[in-house]
């Protein structure tokens, strides 16, 4: 099971590579490092699981976060209709976006980076992506909202870009204009 200690903080050198395709069919190491990505996220969501291993609550998480220079990404999470999105994805890929952008108000945050960042960051208000399961199926999936942020959040991940470079360094809360803000 993974915990706090096994995911990588700012400043790894890790976080900032582009991650390598995985081949398929996943070697059952790979199979196995996704599925504690995915494991991590919900554990993370269970308050008792949380508190016992000292789980910070995350919402996704991707293969560099844990040292794991490959194209590997887990999401858990639920939109504003209560429609959860539960993925474990190999080499997930953007395939089209929305030309509208779209902002999280409270601003993002990421198991790898211990303080906050305030600033709002500027996403895609939707995305279609394209991956593959543990079952070995492609997944297409077409997002908006959370999900979608999530997503690109993730993805970043595996091209070694942080959330926080996207922030207008000069105005970081600055409404980004013709966005579409999300509350969470």
């Amino acid at each position: 099971m993974l915990t706090m200690e096994d995911i990588i903080r700012d400043g790894h050198p890790t976080l900032r590579k582009v991650a390598a395709e995985v081949h398929m069919p996943p070697s059952e190491e790979d199979a196995q490092i996704l599925r504690s990505l995915l494991e991590y996220v919900i554990n993370s969501q269970n308050p008792e699981i949380a508190y016992q291993y000292g789980l910070r609550p995350g919402i996704g998480l991707a293969a560099p976060q844990i040292n794991v220079s490959k194209r590997m990404l887990a999401v858990h999470l639920t939109d504003d209709k209560g429609v959860l999105y539960s993925y474990a994805l190999f080499n997930p890929k953007i395939i089209s976006h929305s030309v509208e952008m779209a902002y999280l108000t409270s601003g993002e945050g990421c198991l790898s980076v211990d303080e906050p960042i305030p600033g709002y960051v500027p996403r895609y208000a939707r995305i279609t992506l394209k991956g593959i399961n543990l079952d070995g199926e492609e997944i297409k999936l077409r997002l908006k909202g959370l999900p979608a942020i999530c997503f690109q959040h993730e993805i970043d991940h595996l091209n070694g870009v942080m959330f926080y470079d996207h922030i207008d360094k000069q105005e970081p809360l600055k409404e980004i204009q013709g966005a579409i803000p999300i509350e969470r």
